[in-house]
């Protein structure tokens, strides 16, 4: 059964929402884009030549983002007289609203959550790789155990913090 581009949308808007306001930092104008998105997607599938939905409606919504950012960007640049008293107020614009902060915290609270739930080694190897930038090479001779280990335990706890984001766009 082939599945629509409506159903693909909105299985994927939740997703395309988080991602594009983590580029604008503005939950509205993400609605805005992920809708936008939908609309060119709708246009594009007509012709018939699209063949990895969810990808496209990914790929144009980061570029409407990014695009929106550039055309903020320009305004801001043409309008923004050169006062340093005009400067400080842009400051806290440009800093994430309490609610992307939020939402952030809980999804890093769902990963550790995940994390904590992993065996020992697979948590010292995900520690060793990812916040201290280790080798697999080198976690494998500091743990003894092998390098196809060290690669197996990254996946199984990279597959638990996927899960446990998937849970959390769910609810």
């Amino acid at each position: 059964m082939t599945t629509t581009l409506t159903e693909i949308f909105l299985h994927s808007r939740q997703t395309l929402i988080r991602r594009v306001r983590r580029i604008v930092w503005d939950p509205q104008v993400a609605e805005d884009l992920a809708q936008e998105t939908y609309i060119r997607a709708a246009h594009a599938d007509r012709s018939g030549t699209i063949e990895q939905m969810e990808a496209y409606l990914h790929r144009t919504a980061r570029n409407l983002a990014l695009d929106h950012l550039r055309r903020r960007q320009t305004r801001a640049a043409v309008e923004r007289p050169e006062t340093p008293d005009h400067d400080i107020r842009d400051i806290a614009a440009d800093q994430p609203a309490a609610d992307d902060r939020l939402a952030a915290r809980e999804e890093l609270d769902h990963v550790r959550a995940a994390l904590s739930r992993l065996p020992e080694r697979t948590q010292k190897v995900v520690v060793l790789a990812r916040i201290e930038g280790w080798s697999n090479a080198r976690i494998a001779r500091h743990l003894d155990i092998s390098e196809r280990t060290v690669f197996n335990d990254l996946k199984l706890a990279l597959g638990h913090c996927r899960d446990a984001l998937a849970r959390l766009e769910r609810k």
